[in-house]
């Protein structure tokens, strides 16, 4: 199976790191600034402050880097950075100790999907931000309350309405006040590459995950497929 090109890899040598951001940015003896790759930072100040100082841990310790993909729009790196002996890897740590969402960002592809099976972990073990649940795709109301912050939402899709541009996925039925996640074409036809269609995602248990918007209800516009996760069988559902 071909690379996506945001997860080809380039290697960055062995450094150490010099400074940890607000938003996650880091900053290496090399000169270079990067963020970890396939990270969501967290709104929430306390949890942001947490995650900082569990990076600021690892300053001084020689590090090997390797960036995926080409720098984004603030010249950032997107890198996997992990501790010279290979007994740490600095995303994975984060996001087990439930101080990071696995999220893929503006890129069409989580180049490491592994991720998640780390995040849920954390979800069961109910560290770190997962002292909180889930988003319930049917409350519109709480949704709301997160107008443009990062969701990880569950729940049963019930509609699958497949237009010229986008797909429509709703989680509530008409007339009631729930989430919609708007799927683009090319997304679309990532989730049909993997079996997926409107029949049978109908009724199937999922997990979404992106930035709250409110258009008529509240919204998530989904980039990547890999941000769309079944969580039930067919058969199961």
């Amino acid at each position: 199976m071909a690379v996506a090109p945001e997860c080809r890899t380039t290697p960055f040598g062995t450094t150490t790191l010099t400074a940890v951001g607000l938003r996650g940015e880091l900053v290496f003896a090399s000169g270079a600034r990067g963020v970890l790759d396939g990270l969501r930072w967290p709104d929430n100040p306390e949890l942001a402050g947490a995650a900082a100082a569990w990076l600021e841990t690892q300053r001084s310790v020689p590090l090997i880097l390797v960036a995926r993909g080409e720098t984004d729009r603030w010249g950032r790196a997107h890198v996997d950075a992990s501790v010279a002996d290979g007994a740490l890897d600095l995303a994975g740590g984060l996001v087990e100790a439930g101080l990071a969402t696995v999220d893929a960002g503006e890129r069409d592809s989580l180049c490491r999907p592994g991720l998640l099976a780390v995040e849920s972990g954390a979800r069961q073990a109910g560290r770190g931000l997962w002292r909180e649940a889930e988003q319930d795709a049917q409350d519109g109301a709480a949704l709301r309350l997160r107008l443009g912050g990062f969701v990880v939402a569950r729940g049963r899709v019930l509609w699958v309405g497949e237009r010229p541009r986008r797909t429509y996925l709703d989680f509530a039925r008409r007339g009631e006040d729930g989430l919609t996640v708007t799927v683009s074409k090319r997304t679309w036809r990532q989730l049909q590459e993997r079996g997926l269609s409107a029949a049978t995602l109908r009724g199937r248990l999922v997990r979404v995950r992106g930035i709250v918007e409110v258009w008529r209800g509240p919204t998530l516009d989904v980039a990547s497929a890999d941000m769309i996760e079944i969580l039930d069988t067919a058969q199961g559902r």
